[in-house]
């Protein structure tokens, strides 16, 4: 689990992340990354603790902006990732199941407007997503050797070629 110890958000997916683990019986190792120059570290680790997977937490700003480098020493390493935004797979993650960002800034296009409109914002609605989006990339799986199950790819909200 590659996650931004500064994102508080980060700690409570990880609280959950655990216990799912436990339930399934999978091992689970954290690479924290606060800092760019963090991220060969955490590589060098995970291949010294023969990790088969990575999955990285979603992150709006930090982890998203070094997607390209986390994407290139994954394909490296050959491993398989799965990332909370479609960004990470359309520039060569495995997979992604997250929030739609493009849906999210709609929303918040929608809540500017109001305000603008002269809506008070403590009078505003919080809102979660409620659109959650699976998008698998097909030639990062084939280059890595993986046959996604056709049940798989049938469920997933886009597969990219």
């Amino acid at each position: 689990m590659l996650f931004n110890p500064n994102n508080p958000v980060h700690k409570l997916f990880l609280n959950e992340i655990v216990g799912a683990t436990q339930v399934l019986n999978l091992k689970l190792a954290n690479f924290p990354i606060s800092q760019p120059d963090q991220i060969d570290t955490a590589f060098d680790q995970m291949r010294s603790a023969d990790i088969d997977a990575a999955a990285v937490l979603p992150d709006d700003v930090f982890l998203f902006n070094l997607r390209p480098r986390i994407i290139a020493r994954l394909a490296a390493a050959k491993m398989p990732s799965v990332f909370g935004f479609r960004e990470a797979v359309e520039d060569g993650g495995l997979m992604s199941y997250g929030e739609s960002m493009r849906g999210g800034h709609f929303r918040v296009a929608y809540f500017v407007d109001r305000i603008i409109r002269g809506a008070t914002a403590a009078d505003l609605p919080v809102e979660q997503p409620t659109k959650f989006e699976l998008i698998i990339n097909k030639k990062t799986a084939e280059a890595l050797g993986l046959a996604i199950p056709a049940s798989v790819l049938f469920r997933a909200d886009e597969v990219l070629k």
